[in-house]
């Protein structure tokens, strides 16, 4: 099968098949988007698409900040919530 016939112009997907929203950060821990940005891609311009791509690598330390303080979940569970 031949590439060229689905290669497209517009801005691809971000998404690498990792799916899992991060409960803490909201951001999906594949692709970095959150649900509605996920959502919302087929319906955004190529403009938008790119200017979402440019901001997704700066959120990757959001993921490590959000694991790194435990949920009020598990600070109640340890007792020092």
């Amino acid at each position: 099968m031949n590439d060229e016939v689905w290669r497209r112009d517009e801005p691809q997907s971000p998404c690498v098949k990792v799916c899992l929203i991060h409960p803490g950060a909201g951001l999906c821990v594949g692709c970095l988007r959150t649900a509605d940005e996920i959502a919302a891609w087929p319906r955004m311009s190529d403009d938008e698409r790119r200017a979402l791509m440019a901001e997704l690598p700066a959120r990757r330390p959001r993921l490590t900040e959000a694991g790194a303080r435990p949920s009020a979940r598990r600070r109640a569970r340890r007792g020092d919530g």
